[in-house]
């Protein structure tokens, strides 16, 4: 594909466009919700971990100013997003978590600036191995990232927690920012994998969702109609048992008398015609 300036421009700029706001849905739906519940705190942490590198590589290799800037708002947003998994998750203070934000931002820089300025003398020299190696490893960071999420989804059965927006807007940057490669005069293979990686592994997460949530909303309605039916079910208690039946008592004094009862009958019977007796012969 001949080279376009202008088409990598404008590719790479919703590609970048995409992955500063894709986040937004995520950190609104947990504000909302009040919940990180089914979002994998390593997910958002790593990911922001990966704009280290992904920002080496970008700037090192000159790449077009949005996917330089793209990195950074990447990172910015996924330690936001990080921050409220240990505000809402884990019950950190507030204070807490903002040192930990800005923290994660200060560091983030700093080893960007550093690696920068460490291997660009040696690319300049012909020798891009380092720059190929924060490439490589950004792009496996980002694809290990998913794995505690997946995990969760496996655990849970279904995709909670983790908004659908955010997977359908960031893979929708990957695929932007794929684009904006075919359009450079060079294809960029390392980057052409790490974009393509966000994009397959967001959109797996994106079928998970589709297959399964529905799959769990039926088991809990059909969980829910056999709760209400077996509720319906009350048992006899003991004043119905008792209700139209034979009491106790009656029961008692309906049952046949015992062969000793009749012997203590007859010999009551005998001793008071011997006591009648007797006083007839005193009498005479």
């Amino acid at each position: 594909m001949p080279a376009n300036a202008a088409a990598e421009n404008a590719l790479g700029t919703l590609g970048t466009i995409c992955w500063t706001i894709q986040l937004v849905p995520q950190i609104w739906k947990t504000w909302r919700d009040k919940s990180t519940e089914g979002l994998s705190m390593f997910l958002v942490f790593l990911w922001g971990a990966s704009a280290g590198p992904m920002g080496v590589y970008a700037i090192v290799l000159d790449l077009n100013i949005p996917l330089i800037l793209q990195p950074q708002l990447f990172g910015a947003l996924c330690f936001f997003s990080w921050a409220q998994c240990m505000y809402y998750g884990k019950k950190r203070s507030v204070a807490a978590c903002v040192a930990m934000y800005f923290g994660a931002l200060v560091i983030l820089a700093a080893f960007q600036a550093g690696m920068v300025y460490a291997i660009r003398p040696s690319y300049k020299r012909g020798n891009g191995t380092g720059a190929e190696f924060f490439g490589i490893l950004s792009s496996v960071i980002i694809a290990v990232a998913l794995l505690p999420q997946y995990w969760e989804i496996y655990k849970r059965r279904e995709v909670v927690g983790i908004s659908v927006l955010f997977m359908t807007v960031d893979m929708m940057g990957g695929v932007f920012s794929d684009l904006s490669l075919a359009f450079k005069s060079s294809f960029n293979i390392i980057a052409g994998v790490t974009y393509s990686l966000v994009v397959v592994m967001d959109g797996l997460v994106i079928l998970l969702a589709l297959i399964l949530n529905p799959l769990t909303k039926r088991r809990r309605k059909r969980a829910e109609a056999a709760t209400a039916s077996s509720a319906n079910v009350v048992p006899p208690s003991t004043n119905d048992m008792h209700e139209g039946g034979p009491t106790d008592i009656e029961l008692a004094s309906n049952d046949p008398p015992s062969p000793s009862a009749h012997a203590d009958v007859e010999r009551k019977t005998l001793n008071g015609e011997k006591d009648i007796e007797h006083r007839q012969f005193e009498e005479v």
